[in-house]
């Protein structure tokens, strides 16, 4: 009976041992998104506010893009993956100082490119399905043009930059082993909610 228990013990070891072997852990990981509602958005409607309350002028988005993003992830562990992201927003808008919006006075081009060093917590692990959070804290560089309709006044160009981080505080993926979709909630440059692709490999 003894020889039968150890015999036993010894082959669901040998078996634990091998699927352990033969579990896809990934070293590293790349996705691609697209957010809304990024800190950039949301600085940009305060602003819009604040000038059509102090000049009367009216502002009209014509083009938007973004927040896009890219980030690489290198695994330490099973739990924690450092990295980092790079984000990039567009937005274009038309200003009238008639309340009328008739003739359009000129327009303001807004680039943010942002680049955040970032830490990754995955919580759950399955071979289909993840649940994970992440931080990244950086710097945007913000990049604004002014150009006025007509030939009396000239265009404007001026940059800056600042501060910006994310913070998703739920990160759900699934799919297969190495290809995964994923949606993020959250705030920050990459948005309040996002969506995009994760690729896993070793």
């Amino acid at each position: 009976m003894k020889k039968i228990i150890i015999m036993m013990v010894i082959a669901l070891m040998a078996t634990t041992n091998v699927s352990a072997q033969n579990a896809f852990e990934p070293k590293h990981d790349i996705a691609i998104s697209v957010g809304a509602w990024s800190n950039s958005d949301i600085i940009n409607v305060f602003e819009d506010m604040l000038t059509i309350m102090l000049t009367g002028s009216n502002v009209e988005t014509s083009s938007y893009f973004g927040p896009i993003s890219l980030e690489y992830f290198y695994h330490l562990n099973r739990t924690i993956s450092v990295g980092a992201i790079a984000a990039y927003g567009h937005m274009k808008q038309n200003f009238y100082f008639d309340k009328d919006r008739k003739n359009k006075d000129g327009s303001l081009t807004n680039n943010y490119f942002t680049l955040l060093p970032a830490v990754k917590f995955d919580w759950l692990h399955k071979k289909n399905f993840g649940l994970y959070s992440k931080l990244g804290l950086g710097a945007t560089l913000r990049s604004e043009k002014i150009e006025f309709t007509g030939d009396s006044k000239k265009g404007e160009t001026n940059s800056n930059v600042h501060v910006n981080w994310q913070v998703s505080l739920l990160g759900v993926e699934a799919g297969a082993e190495k290809i995964r979709g994923f949606i993020e909630l959250g705030t920050g440059e990459q948005g309040i909610a996002l969506i995009g692709v994760r690729y896993k490999f070793q």
